[in-house]
């Protein structure tokens, strides 16, 4: 085990911890240490504990507690900072940079001067840091920060009408997201919850973890409910309804009832219908959708089997039409003669038109009419059936 204390060289910047060594040290007190940037003061902000010892990252030990002549240094180098601060913007015009300067720090033993600047872009400062060392005779040193540090530095007030908290007591800055917004129901126009420096205000985060169930301000953590979506169905004392908004701080939701009436319900008090338990009028019409789509489906393969029996009935006509008897009453051969040309098959159909003409004229013909008549009759061109005819009366 190690005793440390921990030790802030501005109002509102990080902690760094050191060993007191043998000298007692208390809150407040201002001590001179030695850092990886040189000789610096700084005040007690951690009063002495113990902790365990950590061989990879040795403590440094402080050098002695401040003394008058310590203060009297340090008043010397804030004058020689504003000095320098103007001489600086003078050089920065006289040059032409795109740059603004922030503010001036003179190391403790004044080996070093450091300008902080602000800049949309990469900066070409080499002249500049000639035209500085040459008028300070010491180490210049030039760094670029963002819009966050340059509120943090120079300090202000907020919206809130209080000074700015990374400027008085923030030590890091936490990452902000838009999403700690929206949980906390605030309004999203920029213009409101963005601070002096044009970035997402450092007290959404103050909230947030009380906003999604843990505890904050030194209260106990609540156990974890879930919050009602807004816009979903749920279930409360006085009935059903919608959520129509709701209080992550205070843990309430307001809602609209079936009935049209509005209350506010804690979320313990809240039930959450889910997807699968919708509304009757919900179930209804989709039971009706179901119903409608079958009805439509059955129509469909009834149409279907129907023109499909159709085609059926009418193949199997087909064949039956030319199975039926002829006149004579003997039925056709269905199968078609492998052999032959279509002339055969013309002459054996002109063979049976004769043959039953034939015999209806036998059926006209008196009994005294003889057998050449017959012959005659059978020939085949009836223009001249008429004059064989009268030959035969006039034998």
């Amino acid at each position: 085990m190690q005793t440390v204390i921990g030790v802030r060289f501005k109002q509102a910047g990080k902690i760094y911890y050191f060993s007191p060594g043998a000298l007692s040290v208390e809150v407040g007190n201002r001590v001179v240490v030695e850092t990886s940037r040189g000789i610096e003061c700084g005040s007690v902000v951690l009063a002495p504990r113990e902790v365990e010892e950590n061989p990879d990252k040795p403590l440094r030990t402080i050098l002695r507690i401040a003394t008058e002549e310590d203060f009297a240094t340090l008043a010397e180098n804030e004058r020689k900072a504003k000095e320098a601060m103007k001489i600086c913007e003078e050089k920065i015009a006289a040059h032409g940079l795109a740059m603004k300067l922030v503010n001036v720090e003179y190391a403790f033993d004044g080996h070093k001067i450091l300008f902080y600047f602000t800049a949309d872009g990469r900066v070409d400062f080499r002249g500049l840091v000639k035209d500085l060392a040459s008028v300070f005779r010491t180490r210049i040193e030039l760094r670029q920060i963002g819009v966050r540090d340059e509120a943090k530095l120079m300090g202000g007030v907020g919206g809130c009408g209080r000074p700015l908290c990374c400027a008085t007591f923030l030590g890091d800055f936490e990452p902000v997201s838009i999403r700690m917004a929206k949980e906390q129901n605030l309004s999203l126009n920029p213009t409101k919850i963005s601070g002096i420096c044009g970035r997402l205000m450092c007290c959404l985060k103050y909230e947030s973890e009380c906003y999604c169930g843990g505890g904050c301000c030194g209260r106990k953590a609540k156990p974890a409910v879930k919050e009602p979506a807004q816009g979903s169905r749920v279930v409360t004392v006085e009935g059903d309804g919608k959520v129509i908004s709701t209080n992550g701080q205070r843990r309430t939701a307001t809602i609209l009832l079936d009935n049209h009436r509005t209350i506010v319900a804690s979320w313990e008090d809240v039930i959450e219908k889910s997807e699968d338990e919708g509304d009757i009028e919900t179930l209804e019409a989709q039971a009706a959708q179901e119903e409608e789509s079958a009805m439509e489906t059955a129509l469909e393969s009834s149409e279907e089997d129907g023109s499909a029996r159709s085609d059926r009935s009418e193949r199997q006509e087909r064949p039956e039409r030319r199975n039926r008897p002829d006149r004579s009453g003997s039925r056709p051969n269905r199968e078609r003669p492998r052999s032959g040309s279509p002339r055969d098959s013309r002459k054996r159909r002109e063979g049976e038109g004769a043959r039953d003409f034939r015999s209806k004229d036998r059926q006209r013909r008196p009994k005294g009419q003889s057998q050449g008549g017959e012959r005659r009759s059978r020939d085949r061109r009836p223009r001249e059936r008429g004059p064989r005819r009268s030959e035969d009366s006039e034998e």
